[in-house]
């Protein structure tokens, strides 16, 4: 008895496996080629470049990511003011000297405008160290004191450096230095003094600015870096000096015959001019509509400043907000972004969105599922699937293969160029459809056997 029912039990098994077909179905490609309108394809350099020529635009991203918040209307600031007007006056017997306060500013502060050269040591072989290269390739540059008082440097950040002395910026940068974990080796100095300075006009060759830097700048030395006084023998002319609002003369003659007078130290915001009018009281008139001039110049930059910070920071909401709908609608599906579908046996089926404003492949969307599944994929039958735009049916289909079990041809895949719709398919391998049939059907001949048994 029990060997009849063992027969009976072993001939339902052997039923069962030969209706594995029906047990198990899955995708396969490879059947399907030349029916149904599928036409199986083996990628290669040349077929690669047939199917890239298809028309194909990436999606754009709205105007909202490529615009700046910067860029306003036309130039703020006021009008130009009238052309200052001199009277000639006649020649003065003799003039007064008045001679400014003696001076000492103490070390110099750095200011806006200035240009600080900062300089880091780079790595150098023993070799090039021995040779005496270390000194000259050393690794500077130059940061412009910003208005609000401060320098960027890369990977270090925005330090507040106007009003400090050399030492004091130099303590600052090495805080921020440590701060931020970078080797503290460095050199800092004023390449470019621009915040401080002495401005000469009147009878002198080339009018214009004297920068005031780290040593003591004499009266001697400023009339000679602007070329010098531009005057004829017979001319009268006096230096009238311009300070904290307080006006100050020297005759010329007296300034050739003292030389305590040409080694008058002057600073920061002093104004020159050599006069060859004699009314004092015009020249500080003068004076005071200099001054008055560039404080209301100053004042209306100011003023142009605030009004463009403003609308910058209107304009960058508005931008940041149009954005952020974009990417919420994106989000909600609310926009038709494209896709290209992964199934078989990859590590994550799904779907791949192409990117906007710009081209992907297939090793994109294949790597980016997580790849082929080492265990149950075929790497050697990798598809691409894309419906003929030509074709009025959808089954109207090429299929590119991909074999990727020789991983020279992974190369093609950085090639292949994607398209809207495109389905990427990894087949599994023979054995894996085999334990599979297995696992389905195992159950049942062990419910058999043991009903039998019973």
């Amino acid at each position: 008895m029990n060997v009849s029912l063992r027969s009976v039990v072993a001939g339902i098994a052997m039923l069962s496996l030969a209706a594995c077909g029906s047990a198990y179905i899955s995708s396969d490609i490879s059947a399907a080629a030349g029916a149904d309108g599928v036409q199986v394809v083996e990628l290669s350099p040349a077929t690669i470049a047939h199917a890239n020529r298809s028309p194909y635009t990436p999606q754009s991203l709205p105007l909202a990511f490529s615009r700046i918040a910067g860029g306003g209307g036309g130039p703020r600031g006021a009008e130009r003011l009238p052309d200052p007007v001199f009277d000639p006056q006649s020649r003065p017997g003799a003039l007064e000297v008045r001679v400014p306060p003696s001076v000492n500013p103490g070390p110099y502060q750095i200011g806006v405008g200035d240009v600080l050269l900062f300089a880091t040591p780079r790595g150098e072989s023993t070799a090039e160290e021995l040779a005496g290269l270390v000194a000259a390739q050393n690794q500077r540059q130059g940061y412009t004191v910003q208005d609000n008082g401060d320098i960027a440097i890369p990977d270090v950040g925005r330090i507040m450096v106007a009003g400090l002395t050399l030492a004091q910026a130099e303590d600052a940068v090495f805080e921020r230095l440590l701060e931020a974990r970078i080797d503290p080796s460095f050199s800092l100095e004023v390449a470019e003094f621009n915040s401080q300075r002495v401005s000469v006009g009147g009878a002198v060759r080339n009018p214009g600015v004297v920068p005031v830097g780290m040593t003591p700048v004499y009266l001697d030395q400023v009339l000679a870096s602007v070329g010098g006084l531009s005057l004829d023998a017979d001319d009268f002319a006096v230096i009238r000096i311009y300070r904290d609002g307080t006006l100050y003369q020297i005759p010329t003659s007296e300034l050739y015959s003292d030389q305590g007078l040409q080694r008058l130290r002057l600073q920061d915001g002093d104004s020159l001019f050599v006069d060859t009018a004699y009314d004092f009281e015009q020249a500080q008139a003068y004076f005071e509509e200099v001054i008055a001039r560039a404080e209301f110049n100053r004042a209306a930059r100011a003023d142009a400043i605030n009004q463009l910070a403003t609308e910058v920071s209107i304009r960058r909401g508005a931008l940041e907000e149009s954005r952020q709908n974009f990417r919420d609608r994106l989000e909600l599906g609310a926009e038709g972004q494209e896709y290209v579908y992964i199934a078989g046996e990859v590590g994550e089926p799904g779907r791949f969105a192409l990117p906007f404003e710009n081209r992907a492949v297939l090793a994109d969307a294949l790597f980016d599922a997580g790849g082929w599944s080492e265990s149950t994929g075929n790497p050697s039958q990798i598809y691409l699937l894309r419906a003929q735009d030509s074709s009025a049916y959808v089954s109207a289909v090429t299929a590119y293969r991909l074999d990727g079990s020789n991983a020279a041809n992974l190369v093609m895949a950085t090639r292949m160029e994607l398209r809207p719709g495109d389905v990427i398919f990894v087949a599994e391998q023979p054995v894996t459809r085999w334990n599979r049939v297995i696992e389905q059907i195992t159950p049942s001949i062990i419910g058999l056997g043991a009903n039998a048994v019973n």
